[in-house]
C-alpha cells in the first residue's frame, strides 16, 4: 500500500520529510532530517527539469519503497505524476523522462557528452567515439527504453529493466542518465580496472540552495569529475553544461544560489 502523508497544518519540508522517514526506512533505521531534506530538494530539480535523473543511494530501501516515496509525493501534490521510478539492475533511480531522453539523445545530435575511454590498458584517458559499436547499441537500447517510459502517464510500481541491460555498460548509462557533461567507459569484457590510478581529476560539483516555506537547505545537485589531461579537450562540453544549467535555473524560483565549483583530486584507485 502507498504510504499517505495527510496533514493539511503540515510545511512543505516536513511533508516532506515525513514522506521520506516512513516510506523509505531500510531495517529500523529510517532517513535523518539532513537526509530527507536533501533528498527533497533532489527530487524537485529533477522534477523542475534541472537535472534529469537521480541515483538514489541513501541507504538501502528497495525500489519499491522509493516508489512508495514519489508516489506519496505525487499525492500530496509536491512534484508532478510525470517522474517515475526505474530499477536497473538493482539500482534505483527518479527520473524524469523527458528531460532524461532529450539528455541522452544530444550525445548523437549535438556532441554535447563526451565519452573518456579508461580502460586498464590505456596510459592515458582518452575520448572515444560515442559512435563505435558497443556504445552506440548501448545508447540506442537506452533511448528505446526511455521513450516507452514517456507514454507511462502515471506507474503505481517501478519500472524494472532487466535483460536488455545486461551488457550495458553502467558507468557510461549512469553518466548519460544523470545528465554529465562528461562519461566514463571501458570495455568490461576485458575488465572493470581503469588507468585512473593516481590520475589528476576535475572535479566539479553544482550545489544549490532549496527553497522551501520560510526555511532553506544547501544540497549538491551534480558531482562529477574529468581527467585533467583531458580538460582542453572537453572545456566545450563543460561550459555548454554549466550555461545550460543555468539558463534552466532562471527559469524557475524554487532552488536558488547556483554555484559551480572545481577542484583536483588524484587517487590511489577510482572505482567506477
Amino acid at each position: 500500500m502507498v504510504c499517505q502523508v495527510i496533514s493539511a497544518a503540515m510545511s512543505t519540508q516536513e511533508l516532506f520529510v515525513a514522506a521520506a522517514r516512513k516510506c523509505l526506512s531500510a531495517g529500523r533505521k529510517c532517513l535523518s532530517v539532513s537526509q530527507s531534506l536533501d533528498l527533497a530538494a533532489q527530487v524537485s530539480a529533477v522534477d523542475l527539469g534541472l537535472k534529469p535523473a537521480l541515483l538514489y543511494d541513501s541507504n538501502g530501501a528497495s525500489a519499491d519503497q522509493v516508489q512508495q516515496y514519489l508516489s506519496s509525493l505525487q499525492s500530496s501534490r509536491l512534484v508532478s505524476k510525470s517522474l517515475l521510478t526505474l530499477d536497473l539492475n538493482g539500482n534505483t533511480l527518479i527520473v524524469n523522462p523527458v528531460t532524461v531522453r532529450s539528455n541522452v539523445e544530444q550525445l548523437f545530435q549535438d556532441s554535447n557528452v563526451a565519452v573518456v575511454d579508461v580502460c586498464h590498458s590505456l596510459e592515458r584517458p582518452a575520448i572515444t567515439d560515442p559512435r563505435r559499436g558497443e556504445l552506440k547499441g548501448t545508447t540506442h537500447d537506452l533511448l528505446l527504453l526511455l521513450r516507452g517510459l514517456e507514454q507511462l502517464k502515471e506507474a503505481e510500481k517501478p519500472h524494472y529493466v532487466g535483460e536488455e541491460s545486461e551488457e550495458w555498460n553502467l558507468c557510461t548509462v549512469f553518466g548519460l542518465l544523470l545528465g554529465y557533461p562528461v562519461t566514463y567507459w571501458f570495455n568490461q569484457t576485458e575488465s572493470f580496472e581503469n588507468c585512473l590510478s593516481m590520475t589528476p581529476l576535475m572535479v566539479t560539483t553544482a550545489s544549490a540552495t532549496w527553497q522551501a516555506d520560510t526555511s532553506a537547505h544547501r544540497c549538491c545537485l551534480y558531482s562529477f569529475s574529468v581527467p585533467s589531461v583531458l580538460l582542453e579537450e572537453t572545456q566545450s562540453n563543460l561550459e555548454n553544461w554549466r550555461l545550460c544549467l543555468q539558463g534552466r535555473f532562471q527559469q524557475q524560483n524554487v532552488l536558488k544560489d547556483l554555484t559551480v565549483c572545481q577542484s583536483t583530486v588524484t587517487l590511489r584507485s577510482v572505482c567506477l
